[in-house]
């Protein structure tokens, strides 16, 4: 079953044809699912595929089930919409701790056919959506790139709502848009490593580490605020089977760690639970995005205990 879905999504991404058969039927596919099935029945459903039993919405204990609980009763929506917003968030983060934190914005559009040769230039960059999760495109060297697919996919992107894929009320009503930033590499090459601050009621309690994201060998460690390791694992799940588990290399402690949890302190403030992503090139820390319901408290901690744990220090009060 993974293997045919696989190939599906192969070609449904990849080929033009696919694009254009397999798209109608995904489309009502999509409408059926997540737009018919109302919201609370649609979140319960979704998180007892996930881990297996009843979410307990009156009486909430594990750090997965208080998320939920997050996604159906807590919303700011003005705020929580400009801060999950990629293109306004730039103001707000501006506002809140000053322009040198913000990630250069090159181009910004509404219509999938300004991102073209014309209009990037010749430094590296990446391409985003700025209403949905995991839509962006890394383009070092533009002479190489495949516009038409590239074009393509910031035209799927635009014609999607990201609410209605897991019921996140801060994407539902971010305008369409894609942006074109300045993509943060140091002198190799590299990308900066993605720090993800996870903050409780305005205070920092865990620090998720990606390495090698992109790769083959992605994988997440996780530090409390000392920078130690801690003894639990929340992995993201790859279309293909594979696990974002912690790796047996330690992520180097960064300089700037005490500055980067001030100011997620900061950021946090307003918010029962957020996810505040960072990267860090020359000691410069830059603000990544929010992100108020992590991998949409559809995957395990483990061991499982630890969902407890976390889930404790979480008021939803």
């Amino acid at each position: 079953m993974r293997k045919s879905t696989l190939w599906l999504r192969h070609i449904y991404k990849n080929t033009k044809w696919g694009f254009y058969l397999i798209g109608p039927i995904k489309t009502l596919y999509d409408f059926i699912i997540y737009r018919m099935i109302p919201k609370q029945i649609f979140i319960k459903l979704k998180f007892r595929l996930a881990f297996g039993y009843q979410l307990d919405l009156h009486n909430p204990k594990t750090l997965n089930e208080k998320i939920q609980w997050l996604k159906l009763f807590y919303n700011n929506l003005e705020l929580h919409t400009t801060c999950a917003d990629k293109y306004a968030v730039k103001q707000y983060i501006k506002e809140q701790i000053g322009e040198s934190y913000v990630v250069p914005l090159i181009f910004e559009t509404f219509n999938y056919l300004d991102i073209k040769k014309e209009n990037i230039p010749d430094y590296p960059v990446i391409i985003k959506a700025t209403h949905n999760s995991g839509g962006f495109i890394i383009l070092k060297n533009k002479k190489s790139a495949n516009w038409e697919i590239i074009q393509r996919d910031c035209k799927r992107w635009l014609k999607e709502n990201y609410y209605y894929i897991g019921k996140e009320v801060p994407y539902k009503n971010i305008p369409p848009r894609i942006i074109v930033e300045k993509l943060l590499i140091d002198d190799e090459g590299n990308i900066p490593l993605d720090y993800k601050v996870h903050c409780f009621n305005g205070l920092p309690q865990m620090i998720q580490v990606d390495l090698y994201r992109g790769t083959a060998k992605h994988a997440r460690n996780w530090y409390n605020t000392n920078w130690q390791r801690e003894p639990y694992r929340w992995s993201s799940l790859y279309p293909d089977g594979k696990l974002t588990d912690p790796c047996d290399e330690d992520a180097e402690k960064p300089v700037a760690l005490k500055k980067m949890l001030k100011l997620s302190a900061m950021l946090s403030k307003k918010f029962k639970y957020v996810r505040i992503d960072w990267y860090i090139l020359d000691n410069q820390i830059y603000f990544g995005e929010f992100t108020f319901h992590h991998d949409g408290g559809l995957r395990p901690i483990l061991p499982e205990k630890y969902d407890l744990i976390l889930g404790n220090r979480l008021n939803l009060q």
